[in-house]
């Protein structure tokens, strides 16, 4: 059975007729077509859009995607039938409550089945009416139309509990990961890159089959290589590197592999994995189970030697619980790593659109299923179900990836960018993201201290990151030519960010690059391109100041620092100079344990700064001017008097100095009379020398002096700034954090610390303009507007769905 599509129509065979073509509909009738071609079911016992009735509740509403009876005699007839399918859009994210929703439809209807999808993620349950609608049983899948009448093989597949887990999928990276090391003696880091090489070949070729399901296994690999020998004759590279090179071709916009890389391993290791792999469906499996899986095989991988790039996910979720990101704006994290910041700010802000749009739809149900519905007749009902129907898919277009106006689209292609300067790292936050369901575009293997790309200054709301401790960058690493993107690149990102992509990334880079620094060599160091580098060539200190430059005003940060950073003497200018441009949000020190298990050794806390606005930047170099005005005052008559003392000793030796000068050039000349003897001459020269040494105190007094005065005039400016520019600064100390120095799970203090926080930064008013939430309306024609509320105040809206 086909898929028959014209137009905006998609044909219905259970309907008998063509139906408007809405994401829900195609999924629903691909789940038809996928229940008729591969689990042999007629359409005769088929129908969709059924209603079923919970009787004691009286929901006549409830209509079920797709029921099937046990025979179309059974369908005939209205008996119970056996299976009810509840779809989603595949572009909706399934979440506990559909699955409610199914469980509940299927036992008003008395079915021993349901079956939740939207083809991303299928789930297949069995029926308990003694645990519904409390508990979900979830089994590996449902019968097929020959197994019907087989009780036993039914019992079988309802005792099979449980279907792909992230417990299954982590499992089986790990026995993939270990056929590398046995076989092929790869290091773990290595493992995991040919690893990444095969989910990656695999995804590709089930998202081009994504129509017939058709699952990348050791068999189809094999048909593959010998059509291809049977072409080729068995000339050039194996089959699985000519496939690899496919792939590479297929991701080469998402930069996620190197054009000259190849498989690394042995084609024996290559079809262990292939055959490990192939009874899961990549395509299919829902983005959080890939997803957690993949973070939790990497941060096991890479335990040890590069541990440092992974964050612990409990410092993540708070810091990202902390900044609360809102939907629309730019997030950044310049030292990636893995890409957990990123990640977990992507669903942070993708849940939020969900909520946004499943309220919408329930005000939608609340406005159209009032309480006389059921006293409607059969046909003013079917009316309000199709319009709340027609709404509902309205609403689904907005995370629709291939809506480019959608929110969701807006999200993974606009807000989330990040760098890393390992080449490693950056794929791997690339892949981890793309198993977490996108976002991964903005990703870049670069330098995190210089723009790239969509990563400039001025340009970001939210950053968070955790850079490396410890390590000094040198005047020796310079801006060169190789930090200037292709002229291809240059135009493709110029189309994409405009003018402000030419003037803030190229011309400063063709600049530096070309630049003559102090050793007569090309090229800008790096560290004279931030202002603290004149203080501090510290890695972590260099990227506060990175970090600020690339915020907007306003923006705010959350970043992982040594503790030492927020208390050493040795950076007080530092603190200082950070100070003056952004205000400290909440200091809080966690236990050294977290870090332990990623393989640090010094005690981290996490730094939450807002950089200034443009109002509070004007006020505080307005405090800090009339400040030091204030305090020059207070100062001046010891200045004035230090500078008089100082004169004093000045005049008297340039006297002194002045007379003995006229006698020496009077006895130089040899004329006139000199009427002075040796003695009273030598009295001369020892007076000039005895006023000349105390010239000389004096001076190294005034110096002193004028030293001291400053320092405390500086120390009273700061005092005066503090008491005028003053606002509190929460810090908190947390002994448990969610990990021990094992890495084993424990207490996690920082979820609690986060929600109150959360309050305080709402009663505090700490964001302004942030809470924007989405407003949707529908006019005589049932067409969706969403329109933006920012404080209360309502913008213009728009159409997000038709012509």
């Amino acid at each position: 059975m086909k898929l028959k599509v014209t137009g905006n129509k998609i044909f219905a065979p259970l309907k008998g007729k063509d139906l408007i073509l809405t994401p829900e509909e195609k999924v629903r009738q691909e789940f038809i077509a996928f229940l008729v071609n591969e689990y042999e079911y007629t359409l005769e016992q088929m129908d969709q859009e059924v209603k079923v009735n919970n009787s004691k509740r009286g929901q006549g509403k409830a209509r079920a995607d797709i029921v099937i009876w046990q025979s179309k005699e059974d369908r005939a007839k209205n008996k119970k039938p056996i299976i009810v399918v509840e779809c989603k859009a595949e572009h909706i994210t399934i979440h506990e409550e559909d699955y409610y929703q199914g469980a509940n439809y299927a036992s008003w209807a008395k079915a021993k089945f349901f079956v939740t999808t939207n083809l991303k993620n299928t789930k297949f349950f069995r029926v308990n009416e003694e645990v519904m609608p409390n508990e979900l049983d979830e089994i590996v899948s449902i019968p097929k139309a020959s197994e019907l009448n087989n009780e036993k093989k039914i019992q079988e597949l309802l005792n099979q509990t449980k279907v792909f887990t992230r417990e299954d999928f982590s499992k089986l990276l790990f026995k993939c990961h270990n056929i590398i090391r046995n076989n092929d003696k790869l290091s773990p880091e290595a493992a995991f890159d040919e690893i990444s090489k095969i989910l990656f070949m695999k995804i590709r070729y089930e998202r081009e089959q994504s129509k017939s399901k058709q699952k990348f296994s050791k068999e189809k690999f094999e048909e593959l290589r010998d059509a291809h020998v049977e072409t080729t004759g068995g000339k050039g590279k194996p089959f699985y590197q000519y496939f690899f090179d496919n792939t590479k071709d297929i991701f080469k916009d998402d930069e996620i592999f190197d054009r000259n890389d190849t498989i690394k391993i042995r084609e024996n290791s290559f079809l262990e994995i292939v055959k490990e792999l192939q009874k899961y469906n990549l395509s299919d499996t829902s983005d959080d189970i890939k997803g957690i899986a993949f973070e939790e095989f990497l941060g096991k991988t890479f335990r040890g030697e590069l541990g440092q790039f992974f964050t612990p996910r409990t410092i993540v979720n708070y810091m990202v619980d902390v900044l609360d990101p809102q939907e629309g704006e730019k997030i950044c994290d310049p030292c990636c790593g893995s890409g957990g910041f990123l990640i977990k700010a992507f669903e942070y802000v993708r849940e939020k659109i969900e909520k946004d749009v499943q309220e919408a739809k329930e005000q939608i149900k609340k406005e159209n299923f009032t309480s006389d519905f059921e006293t409607l007749s059969e046909k003013k009902q079917t009316e309000i179900i199709k319009k709340v129907d027609h709404l509902f898919n309205q609403l689904n277009f907005e995370l629709d990836l291939q809506n480019e106006k959608g929110r969701l689209r807006t999200l993974s292609y606009d807000c989330i960018f990040g760098t890393d300067a390992n080449p490693r790292m950056a794929r791997t936050a690339k892949m981890n993201m793309i198993m977490h369901g996108d976002g991964h575009g903005g990703v870049h293997h670069h330098d995190g201290l210089l723009n790239v790309n969509g990563i400039f200054d001025g340009r970001f709301d939210v950053i968070f990151t955790n850079p490396p401790f410890g390590s000094r960058v040198e005047k020796t690493l310079v801006v060169s030519n190789l930090d200037i993107p292709s002229d291809n690149k240059i135009k493709l990102y110029t189309e994409r960010y405009g003018d402000e992509y030419e003037t803030m990334v190229i011309q400063p880079l063709k600049l530096w690059a070309n630049e003559t620094n102090s050793k007569k060599e090309i090229g800008k160091p790096i560290l004279d391109l931030f202002e603290v580098g004149k203080m501090s060539g510290l890695t972590e200190v260099l990227f506060i100041e990175r970090n600020i430059h690339l915020l907007k005003p306003g923006g705010r940060m959350g970043i992982v620092l040594p503790e030492g950073v927020l208390n050493t003497s040795s950076l007080q200018k530092v603190r200082e100079f950070f100070e003056g441009k952004a205000k400290i949000i909440n200091i809080t020190s966690i236990p050294q344990d977290v870090f332990i298990a990623s393989g640090a050794t010094v005690k981290p806390s996490l730094l939450f700064l807002k950089k200034f606005t443009e109002a509070e930047t004007i006020l505080y170099k307005k405090i800090t001017h009339e400040a030091i005005a204030e305090v020059n005052k207070k100062y001046k008559p010891q200045e004035d008097e230090l500078q008089k003392t100082l004169q004093t000793a000045q005049d008297k030796y340039d006297k002194a100095a002045k007379s003995l000068k006229e006698i020496n050039i009077l006895k130089g000349r040899k004329k006139g009379n000199v009427k002075l003897n040796q003695e009273e001459y030598q009295k001369l020269v020892d007076n000039e020398n005895k006023l000349k040494a105390a010239l000389k105190v004096a001076k190294a007094t005034f110096v002193a002096a004028m030293k001291l005065l400053e320092q405390q005039k500086a120390e009273e400016v700061k005092i005066l700034v503090k008491q005028r520019f003053d606002y509190p600064i929460p810090v908190i100390s947390v002994e448990k954090a969610g990990i021990t120095t094992t890495g084993a799970k424990c207490e996690n203090e920082l979820e609690e610390v986060a929600v109150e926080f959360r309050k305080y930064a709402t009663k505090n008013k700490l964001w302004n303009n942030l809470q924007s939430k989405a407003v949707y309306a529908f006019n005589d024609n049932d067409k969706i507007t969403r329109a933006w509320m920012i404080d209360n105040v309502v913008g213009e809206p728009e159409t997000i769905y038709g012509k």
